[in-house]
């Protein structure tokens, strides 16, 4: 994997791990079962291809986050 492809998944992909703890500690708190979040991609080639396996992942995580956030209490006076 050629290292701008590495410094672009890396970026987003800590962003989205932190998401998923934030959201997994809340539901925690709240009681909330959550399902897993998506699993990470195992089969990126690195060439950047149209539809690569990390835009999947990253549709999937949105998705998740997304559903998280409709089952969770509302905690805007948190914010």
């Amino acid at each position: 994997m050629s290292d701008d492809a590495i410094f672009l998944i890396q970026g987003p992909l800590a962003r989205t791990q932190a998401m998923f703890a934030a959201l997994q500690a809340r539901a925690q708190v709240a009681g909330v079962a959550l399902r897993a979040p998506p699993p990470l991609p195992t089969t990126c080639c690195g060439r950047g291809c149209n539809g690569c396996v990390w835009e999947g992942f990253y549709e999937a995580a949105t998705y998740w986050q997304q559903e998280a956030e409709l089952l969770l209490p509302a905690q805007a006076a948190l914010r």
